[in-house]
């Protein structure tokens, strides 16, 4: 019971049942005001044409009075002839007539289940015909007949003396507008049953591609949370809302997957970065400690484990710079520096080790300030890192270049080197976080692997991007940013 209730509950069935509610209320609107007026205007047709052979009838009773021949109206029930004229009369009519005196007493009825029976008609319907000259109702008769039967009564009026001589009640033969009626009615539920099959398949055709593709979405989403993102939804060739919901969704789907890629990429890639320092540490601390390392040498292998020691503090405090960048809307404040100062601070701060690789610095940088969108300090760690980068994996003594090209409303900045081309397919992973090349991981003892990464989230903050180029021993990079 308790699944059942679930069941009905659902998407599938609430939308199932409220279709076919609607339909089946239209049905029953449409048919009860169809049954109204096509029973009203029926009978109101039924009961002219009834009122009309009654009229006739009426006519014919008067002219055998008029002709004299009778002193009353019980003499009719001796008159053969007048016998034979409305039995003929009420079989070509369609009806029965009772031809009654003023006191509604039939005298004469053409319906010969009523032969020896007396008839009396109600002495409100009489005094209604008397008085209006016609009536018509509804009645069995005092149960005459086994259903009700439409009648309408016509007084006779003399039309010398417009005296009321009596009337004429014709009755139809048999119940046909309740025939009719009841046609109606089984034609109105044999057609809305019909109709309402077809809308319920229908509507239980569009319910289940409505709820089907939503049944997917819940089963794909159980699947995300036990993480497995390889699942992806159909979207059925749909261009509508679901469709849309679909490719969102599968969207959604690959987002997910490649965090998740990335996160399980970050935490090999930290463990490696970790691992080794650490293992440095302790083989060489291990060995100072048992003696195996001779004292004369122990200050060499101090050393390297300070540098390592470093080493794993700078890899620390790079991840926490990284955090709190991801953290920062730069743009926020809408401050302008001067970008060509930063430039030449950079210069600066990497003589150092410019004179040591022996490089030959290019420098294109205007001499006048050119103020762009930013923060300052972000910006001078992006030209840091990628001077840093190019100035490391230059070939000694060639020519390093940073210049600084102003555009419509936009600067760029590029930095170039000479040295080993990277291949084609490196390029985009140079921003990855953690990656080096096998060359970097054999020369680069001091690297993170963090530096191009953070290059690309500040630029990311700034809604900017990071290109680099690599053709011919020419490695460059270049990104731009807004003057306004």
């Amino acid at each position: 019971m308790k699944n059942f209730r679930e069941r009905t509950q659902s998407l599938y069935w609430r939308q199932l049942f409220v279709t076919a509610g609607m339909v089946l209320l239209t049905l029953c609107l449409l048919g009860a005001s169809f049954f109204s007026l096509s029973y009203n205007y029926a009978r109101s047709q039924q009961g002219e044409e009834i009122a009309a052979k009654a009229r006739v009838m009426s006519q014919l009773s008067l002219s055998y009075l008029e002709s004299g021949r009778y002193l009353d109206m019980e003499d009719l029930q001796d008159d053969q002839d007048f016998q034979r004229l409305a039995s003929f009369a009420a079989i070509v009519s369609d009806v029965h007539f009772m031809i009654c005196d003023t006191e509604g007493h039939v005298l004469l009825s053409t319906d010969k289940t009523l032969d020896g029976k007396t008839v009396t008609v109600p002495p409100e319907r009489t005094a209604r015909i008397m008085e209006r000259g016609s009536a018509s109702w509804r009645d069995d008769f005092g149960g005459l007949y086994p259903q009700k039967r439409f009648s309408v009564g016509v007084a006779s009026v003399n039309p010398v003396t417009l005296e009321r001589a009596g009337e004429v009640i014709a009755v139809s033969t048999m119940a046909s507008l309740d025939s009719m009626w009841q046609g109606f009615i089984g034609l109105f539920f044999m057609t809305a049953f019909v109709v309402l099959m077809i809308a319920f398949m229908a509507s239980s055709v569009t319910a289940m591609r409505q709820v089907k593709p939503i049944r997917e979405m819940v089963e794909a989403t159980r699947r995300y949370a036990e993480g497995d993102f390889d699942i992806r939804m159909n979207d059925y060739g749909r261009s509508d809302e679901v469709g849309e919901l679909a490719a969102s969704f599968n969207a959604m789907a690959d987002s997910l997957q490649q965090t998740e890629r990335q996160r399980r990429e970050f935490i090999a890639n930290i463990s490696h970065e970790l691992k080794t320092p650490m293992t440095t540490i302790a083989g060489y601390t291990d060995g100072l400690l048992d003696g195996t390392i001779p004292p004369e040498k122990e200050k060499q292998y101090l050393q390297i484990i300070a540098g390592e020691s470093r080493r794993l503090s700078r890899l620390v405090r790079r991840m926490l710079d990284v955090s709190q960048l991801q953290a920062i809307n730069p743009l926020q404040s809408g401050a302008h520096f001067d970008i060509c100062e930063s430039m030449r601070r950079v210069l600066i701060s990497m003589e150092k080790k410019i004179n040591d690789r022996q490089l030959d610095v290019e420098a294109d940088i205007p001499e006048g300030p050119i103020l762009v969108l930013g923060d300052n300090d972000l910006i001078t760690q992006v030209i840091y890192n990628l001077l840093e980068n190019a100035a490391k994996f230059a070939y000694q003594g060639s020519a390093l270049y940073l210049g600084l090209t102003p555009r419509e409303g936009r600067v760029q900045v590029t930095v170039r080197n000479s040295g080993d081309t990277i291949p084609a397919e490196e390029l985009p992973l140079l921003f990855e976080r953690f990656h080096k090349s096998d060359k970097s991981r054999s020369e680069d003892k001091d690297g993170v692997g963090l530096g191009l990464y953070i290059v690309k989230t500040i630029l990311e903050q700034h809604k900017e991007k990071i290109n680099v180029t690599s053709e011919n021993g020419v490695t460059t990079f270049s990104f731009s940013l807004n003057t306004e």
